[in-house]
């Protein structure tokens, strides 16, 4: 086109390519957005499409069978399965539940649901809450049903326990009326363990519970149920966490009750001899999940009768085994039984982020070397935006060569050269700029991940317990993804943007030096904005919400979903309004930031056209750099103000670094290579607290076991027998000495002494993966070894006789052991304790959740398959599981009160010794004795 380069045609450009800039900038931001939002509703899509929905919500229409029994309670010629897939993989278990014959629940009465460990008896009632899909539907013939309009409450066997006071957990909306919530508290045996609190029912218990014991979250679930106007409840295993003179205070009071007649209930129990005589109707389930139902007649199959007899064995045995005391917490304080608050409040800085988490990640950021960091992210992108000025004041001088040379003189080629030398001097400032600094984003955030890792894996078991864990999942995710991308590429950005108005402010006071002044004041004027801004923004991103629904069958049983989803929308609510006030506050400060930009530039071209007559090039630049300085005063402040916000993951993960923590590892407390050599264990004069400030769970507790011996410990809930076994293993807070095969353990490093020592809780946790996985993590043993612990483990006694349905190594197991049942569970975490082979094993009710049988044959198992040198502690309530123990321990009160050889013990005038002296097996349990 051969045109004259002038001023006004160079600046006017330039003015507008900086616009473009600007525009494609947030183009390219508003682009990222979309494709994050994009792939938020593609998994929301694929959950609405691809998630198995419930038989209920995908076919809505009663079925002609169902609806001639819309009264009953039952099954006819129905199947049941979890999966409705016909592809399964072949490492599935394809569980289903026949009821080949009619099977009608007694209306108005108490039914009972039992059958071996696996069986598939929770799945019973599952089926009926239609969490299972039903495979005979449309088959004629078949019909299931549940009369959803009598009301229905559900008891799980695996309590659940909302993150609320112990009154709220109780009630679950139901209208209050203090004379019945008096006689349910009553009737489930809970006005002893309420009296413990100073807020009594106004206690907070946690999230699912976790600062209560077992018996005491069941009893709370169970009195939800009972305290419902629900016509049926269905309780599945409610007695299993209860000591025995609990339990039968529940069925005298409670069952036998004013509260449960006329009502249909529906009771899933190991404890024939104690519930049998309620029944009017009971269902066995056997290990095919076949159901077979008969009336609690004088004439019962040989199954029940055995079962009953069975029972009755061991009911004389527990009920001396413990005191009449109901069960008592160990875990709650002093302090926490006064204030009602069991968990841990959520620790919040008040006013702006603190300069010591600001300096944390500026260290984290610079490594060992922060001062060359440093100069080698700030220089180049100083460099990097003064070249960007300087192209701007190039072309002006180059457009001034025009009126002062004619075109023919002034060379283009060496105009081009200099002007694209600029340019790419700007271009590899700012890429070395962005490599530098991603480097340092990576180590901070790599740094400060580990700190936290730390922090929550050296924290106590204490720590653990108050902590919700989706507050630490949080700080884990969300707070930390906050650091790794938010936080540096704002730091990021402020310092391009800072350094860039600075080389603009220059540019502006190069020919008007007293813009210098407005310019300073601008700035103060929108730090101080900025400071308004922070006040409230800072609270309303702070504002508490969302939370997880966890129990969803019990929701769903109780037919609470709208009463879940009302909560849930009211936490929408609130958070949107907090979203919308945050933008109304962003727009609140744009516009003045935009009016005080307008009034600076064009305070400035009144000042160059009409007092400093200056060219048209240094005019044309100079409003170019007002202009472009003006412009970036604003995303400057939203920088600042977006750091400080997402700062507060910083500071929140920052709290966790001063989390209380187990000692660390020294080189000094490590073992030899030989230990243990044995399981010989002594205790010396042990106290034991859950809190430093709280009440001795354990008194003065002195006792010594030999390698290869087998200890009972028996006492009442609260006793101080988890306790424990939570001290041997330096759980808790403790006073006095433990050796383990010689050695303080004091004195050894947690890692060392608790990887040589294996423990089984009541509730075992499973991971997702194999069976195989799940036994052998580190794949060190052959599967011959494996299987072997299974079979010593007990799996051989609960296995079905159709091949799809049995155990495997290959067998898939959800995450949790979600696809088995407790009682499965118990068994496969005892054989991943005998492939870990530690010359230390502790079973702490490991046994609870399995029936009587199946518990017979583990302990035989035991007894023949462990090595002669490791040492057995077992904590249990039943006497054949601990009575041909080498030695037997009773608990009282955190104290032994006796300790000795089951014969010496009944050679004296012992507790042990009447109660074998009054139970009916007598032969059996002396001859049991070593």
């Amino acid at each position: 086109m051969k045109q004259e380069l002038t001023a006004s045609k160079v600046f006017s450009t330039d003015t507008v390519m900086d616009t473009f800039r600007q525009l494609l900038w947030e183009v390219s931001n508003a682009i990222s957005s979309v494709v994050a939002g994009k792939v938020s509703l593609d998994r929301i899509n694929d959950f609405l499409h691809n998630t198995e929905l419930l038989d209920a919500y995908v076919d809505e229409h009663v079925h002609e069978e169902s609806a001639l029994h819309r009264e009953e309670i039952g099954f006819q010629n129905a199947k049941f399965t979890w999966e409705v897939k016909q592809d399964t993989d072949s490492s599935e278990r394809n569980f289903v539940l026949h009821a080949q014959d009619r099977i009608v629940f007694k209306d108005k009465a108490i039914n009972l649901i039992i059958g071996p460990t696996g069986s598939g008896k929770t799945s019973v009632l599952m089926a009926l809450l239609g969490e299972m899909h039903c495979l005979t539907s449309n088959t004629p013939g078949s019909w299931f049903n549940l009369p959803r309009h009598k009301g229905v409450a559900y008891a799980a066997q695996e309590s659940w326990i909302q993150n609320d006071t112990i009154k709220a957990n109780i009630l679950f909306d139901s209208v209050f009326d203090e004379e019945r919530y008096q006689k349910v508290i009553h009737q489930c045996c809970l006005e002893h363990d309420l009296s413990l609190f100073e807020a009594s029912d106004n206690t907070e218990v946690g999230e699912l519970g976790v600062t209560l014991s077992g018996g005491q979250k069941a009893r709370i679930t169970l009195a939800r149920a009972i305290y419902s106007n629900a016509e049926i409840l269905l309780l599945d295993d409610v007695f299993a966490a209860l000591d025995i003179h609990t339990a039968k205070w529940i069925v005298e009071k409670c069952f036998r009750g004013d509260l449960v007649k006329g009502r249909t209930i529906l009771l899933v129990t190991h404890n024939l001899a104690l519930t049998a005589p309620l029944a009017d109707y009971i269902v066995s389930v056997d290990l095919d999940g076949r159901l077979t139902g008969e009336e609690n007649s004088g004439s019962k199959s040989a199954y029940v009768q055995e079962q009953i007899r069975k029972d009755e064995e061991h009911l004389e045995k527990l009920e001396k085994l413990e005191s009449e005391d109901a069960p008592v917490d160990p875990t709650a304080d002093e302090k926490t039984q006064k204030t009602g608050k069991l968990i841990m409040e959520e620790e919040k800085e008040d006013g702006r982020v603190r300069w010591s988490t600001v300096a944390l990640y500026f260290k984290s950021l610079g490594g060992k070397y922060p001062i060359i960091y440093y100069l080698s992210f700030f220089v180049p992108m100083a460099l990097s935006n003064l070249s960007i000025g300087m192209q701007s004041w190039y072309l002006g001088y180059w457009a001034s060569q025009y009126a002062i040379y004619p075109a023919s003189e002034v060379n283009i080629l060496f105009h081009v050269g200099v002007y694209l030398s600029i340019c790419l001097s700007s271009i590899f400032w700012h890429v070395f700029c962005r490599l530098v600094t991603g480097r340092g984003s990576l180590r901070a955030s790599r740094t400060i991940h580990s700190r936290l890792m730390e922090a929550i894996f050296g924290s106590t078991f204490r720590w653990l317990d108050v902590t919700p864990k989706s507050r630490i999942i949080t700080r884990a995710t969300q707070d930390m993804n906050a650091i790794d991308g938010q936080l540096f590429r704002h730091i990021f950005l402020l310092w391009n943007i800072v350094s860039y108005m600075l080389i603009r402010l220059g540019g502006v006071v190069i020919y008007s030096p007293i813009f210098i002044l407005p310019g300073i004041f601008l700035a103060i004027v929108a730090i101080w904005l900025s400071n308004v801004y922070m006040k409230a923004q800072v609270e309303i991103k702070r504002e508490i919400y969302g939370a997880t629904i966890a129990g969803l069958p019990s929701i769903r049983a109780y037919g609470a979903q709208g009463q879940s989803i009302r909560e849930s929308l009211v936490r929408i609510d609130h958070y949107s309004r907090a979203a919308r006030t945050f933008h109304c506050l962003t727009r609140w400060i744009a516009l003045r930031m935009d009016l005080m930009s307008t009034t600076f530039v064009s305070a400035l071209a009144i000042y160059l056209f009409y007092v400093a007559h200056q060219s048209s090039a240094a005019t044309g630049f100079s409003l170019n750099m007002g202009t472009g300085f003006s412009g970036v005063v604003l995303m400057a402040v939203q920088c600042v103000n977006t750091i400080e916000i997402q700062s507060n993951s910083l500071e929140r993960i920052k709290q966790y670094f001063g989390i209380e923590q187990e000692p660390k590892p020294t080189k000094e407390g490590e073992p030899p290579a030989y230990w243990p050599a044995n399981g010989t264990l002594k205790v010396e004069h042990l106290s034991a607290r859950y809190v430093k400030d709280g009440p001795e769970v354990l008194r003065d507790v002195s006792f010594e076991v030999q390698g290869g011996e087998r200890i009972g410990i028996v006492g009442r809930t609260g006793a101080g027998k988890s306790s424990l076994t939570l001290a041997l293993l330096r759980g808790i807070p403790t006073n006095g000495e433990v050796y383990y095969d010689g050695l303080p353990t004091s004195s050894l490093n947690l890692d060392a002494l608790r990887s040589k020592v294996t423990i089984i809780p009541q509730v075992p946790e499973l991971f997702n993966g194999t069976l195989r996985q799940n036994l052998d993590p580190f794949e060190e043993y052959d599967d011959a070894t494996l299987n072997d612990a299974l079979r010593a483990a007990g799996l051989q006694s609960i296995q079905t006789e159709t091949e799809e349905n049995r155990l495997t190594l290959d067998t898939s197991v959800s995450s949790g052991g979600a696809n088995m049942s407790v009682g499965q569970r118990q068994i496969l975490a005892l054989a991943r304790a005998i492939v870990r082979g530690s010359k230390l094993l502790i079973l702490d009710e490991a046994t609870s959740a399995i029936d009587y049988k199946t518990d017979a044959v583990i302990q035989q198992s035991l007894r023949n398959e462990l090595g002669k040198d490791v040492t057995l502690i077992t904590v249990a309530h039943r006497l054949q599981t601990v009575m041909d123990s080498d030695k037997i321990m009773v608990l009282e009160d955190g104290k032994i009160v006796e300790f000795d050889t089951p014969k010496a013990l009944i050679e004296q005038k012992s507790k042990l010794r009447s109660l074998v002296e009054e139970s009916e097996d007598k032969d059996v349990l002396l001859a049991m004795i070593k």
